[in-house]
């Protein structure tokens, strides 16, 4: 074998490598299956913080790869031989500075890239369906035009409660309004703004189709919405803070119908909670027509 054999098989590892590392980075959504990159099929906030994820990484790769390369260029270009110790640099001023300013640079770009793309996370578009159920008011946040779908998301140890209204804020049970238990219904076409509480702990409200994770704070109102674009879609989520023992069977699910089918669930929800608490009533009526209901309860 010659010499000059063994450093160049060397050599063509290490570009193999380096070209497996690139391949890998820019793998097509499909194939990375959001491995790397956030779930971002659901709503159009998710798409934006996708998109800003995705910019920042890609950068962050090239830093890493040119970092990296450079490193391993180093140790094979100046490392010690027979015969020869190996180079010792001690400073180099024209390529410190240089550097230095190349960090401040991307630092800049990245700071101005996100601040363009924050609009887009906080503030919701306008709704595009029209439908009786939608409602307005001050209620951050708000689209441009006002048309939204308000429902209280109420955390507790161990499930989500799903409060339906524009209301439910304050007056769920004096208005009667319908609600559900680990599964949202909302319409497609709809900003969706989810009032987020917490009745013991702190929760956090996370379905990362949707959007980013919210924390549910006892004693504090937080806020967060959500747009998806098509109905038929089923949508997982999971409290994302450690709240006791069942933590991890505080799972979420949002059901996207259309705008029809919203309003005959809503109907249908708040005749179903009607004719149970009618039943309750009864019960109660008769336990204590019998003397089996304890006084007061």
């Amino acid at each position: 074998m010659r010499p000059d054999a063994k450093p160049h098989r060397r050599r063509k590892v290490l570009v193999v490598l380096a070209l497996l590392v690139i391949g890998a980075l820019l793998l097509p959504e499909a194939a990375s299956a959001n491995f790397i990159t956030p779930k971002a099929s659901g709503s159009r906030n998710a798409h934006e913080i996708d998109s800003l994820f995705r910019i920042v990484l890609y950068i962050a790769a090239v830093v890493f790869v040119i970092v990296e390369g450079a490193l391993v260029y180093s140790l094979i270009r100046f490392r010690a031989r027979k015969g020869r110790p190996a180079a010792q640099i001690h400073g180099n001023t024209r390529l410190e500075i240089g550097w230095t300013l190349a960090a401040a640079l991307i630092l800049v770009v990245l700071t101005v890239v996100t601040f363009v793309k924050l609009p887009s996370i906080i503030n919701p578009p306008k709704s595009t369906a029209t439908a009786s159920f939608l409602t307005a008011s001050v209620t951050e946040p708000s689209p441009p035009n006002g048309k939204k779908v308000t429902v209280c998301v109420t955390g507790r140890q161990y499930i989500w409660r799903y409060a339906y209204g524009n209301d439910c804020n304050n007056h769920a049970f004096a208005s009667k309004l319908p609600y559900s238990y680990q599964e949202m219904v909302v319409p497609a076409k709809t900003d969706v703004v989810l009032v987020i509480q917490s009745t013991d702990v702190i929760h956090s409200w996370w379905v990362p189709s949707l959007g980013g994770k919210v924390d549910a704070v006892p004693g504090y109102t937080t806020y967060t919405w959500f747009n998806v674009p098509q109905a038929g879609g089923l949508f997982h989520g999971q409290c994302a803070q450690l709240c006791g023992r069942q933590h991890a069977f505080m799972t979420a699910l949002v059901k996207v119908v259309t705008p029809a089918q919203y309003e005959q669930w809503l109907s249908r929800q708040s005749r179903l909670i009607s004719a149970a608490n009618a039943q309750v009533g009864q019960l109660r009526q008769y336990l204590s027509t019998t003397g089996n209901l304890p006084s007061g309860s």
